[in-house]
């Protein structure tokens, strides 16, 4: 039984400046190393692994057969070139490693198992009117002794860990979650991280939700993409994370917690972002107009609320998001600002469209105009960014 924090490894897209080393004391992280660049490009030979890397042919060739052993890596079909034997790409084998993702949020909890290349093999969800400790306990020891029930014993064998998503100091949102406080106040002394460690054999860690959807965004987004940039995720509450040089900057904490950003939002007005682009004033709005709002809880596949409503809040959400980006950039050179959450996709490309609307209408002078995309990991980051703690801890090199 293990409890750790964790921020995760080294995202992909910083690998290349990553050395190997070829004292054998350092081989764990060598293992790391190979994998991290194997999940980055997909496939690689040994050959090429010994180029990016610096190590040598035969410490390559020691790893790559103990991690073929361990069943971690799979052969691909030989390429044969001009001259010499042909080479051997190795692919990551999916069912190498498992991992548990549990995302506790304002509205609803969900669970996900996933494989080694972050696929969702299993998923289960519940909503509710706000979170409590026992009953958030209850549904996830429910969860995964039925998910494991479902495993082979060997691929119970393979759980590599579980992650935990959570937005910390719960108990201070209880008036925003319209709350009695003494309903919120067990969460000042619950520790689910430690419960279930007690409970389970394999290691539990634990991070704030939006800086895992961050997480997420990093290791199984696409490679190859931005350095720096500043994560939107919007969910019930919107938060993020900061990325810099390809890695998570959390500070001494918490750094990207953008929601408590205060905001203009006209002649001398100013709220914190959290009051315009937080889906809990859309539903607000809605249950306002004699709508029924929780449905927008259930999926993301499709809202059937009123678009005026709905229109209503993409306009005071960009505007709010607007100045938050362009306020970061002023201390961050950000080249790009991703936007993800709990929204479906044509929902998420309307808010995106009109923060870039915004953004042109602030005063740029002396910045740089970031680019505003899409996240790529969608609805799922904050649960996928909890499985991929003990993937990132486990299989990728560390920062």
């Amino acid at each position: 039984m293990s409890v750790e924090a964790s921020q995760g490894g080294t995202p992909l897209d910083r690998v290349s400046e990553v050395r190997g080393t070829n004292q054998s004391g350092m081989r764990a992280r060598n293992e790391r190393l190979v994998l991290t660049l194997v999940r980055r490009h997909e496939a690689l030979a040994k050959a090429e692994i010994a180029r990016m890397t610096g190590l040598s042919a035969q410490t390559v060739s020691v790893i790559m057969r103990q991690l073929e052993k361990d069943g971690l890596l799979l052969r691909g079909e030989p390429v044969r070139g001009k001259v010499g034997q042909p080479s051997i790409p190795m692919r990551l084998n999916p069912e190498g490693a498992l991992f548990f993702g549990l995302k506790i949020g304002r509205r609803s909890t969900e669970l996900v198992l996933i494989d080694f290349l972050g696929r969702v093999l299993m998923h289960e969800r519940q909503t509710y009117e706000y979170p409590q400790p026992q009953a958030t306990l209850n549904f996830a020891k429910k969860a995964l002794d039925q998910m494991m029930s479902a495993l082979t014993s060997e691929a119970q064998d393979r759980i590599a860990g579980l992650g935990i998503a959570m937005p910390f100091y719960l108990w201070d949102w209880a008036q925003t979650l319209q709350v009695p406080q003494e309903e919120m106040d067990p969460w000042r002394t619950a520790d689910i991280q430690s419960e279930l460690a007690d409970i389970y054999d394999f290691p539990v860690f634990l991070q704030n939700d939006a800086t895992a959807a961050c997480g997420a965004e990093l290791v199984f987004g696409p490679t190859g993409g931005p350095r720096d940039f500043l994560y939107f995720y919007v969910g019930y509450f919107i938060g993020g994370g900061i990325v810099l040089n390809g890695a998570i900057y959390s500070g001494r904490g918490n750094a990207g917690a953008l929601g408590p950003m205060p905001v203009a939002i006209g002649a001398g007005d100013v709220k914190p972002l959290i009051d315009l682009a937080s889906l809990y004033t859309l539903e607000r709005t809605i249950a306002g107009e004699g709508q029924t709002a929780g449905l927008i809880w259930e999926s993301t596949d499709h809202w059937d609320i009123p678009k005026e409503e709905l229109n209503s809040w993409l306009h005071h959400a960009a505007i709010g998001l607007a100045h938050a980006i362009v306020s970061s950039c002023s201390l961050i050179d950000f080249e790009c600002v991703k936007i993800d959450g709990w929204m479906p996709a044509d929902v998420k490309e309307q808010l995106i469209t009109k923060v870039e609307s915004q953004i042109l209408r602030l005063n740029l002078t002396g910045l740089e105009r970031p680019a505003i995309a899409a996240g790529t990991v969608g609805p799922n980051a904050r649960s996928l960014g909890a499985a991929s703690l003990p993937l990132s801890e486990r299989y990728l090199v560390e920062a």
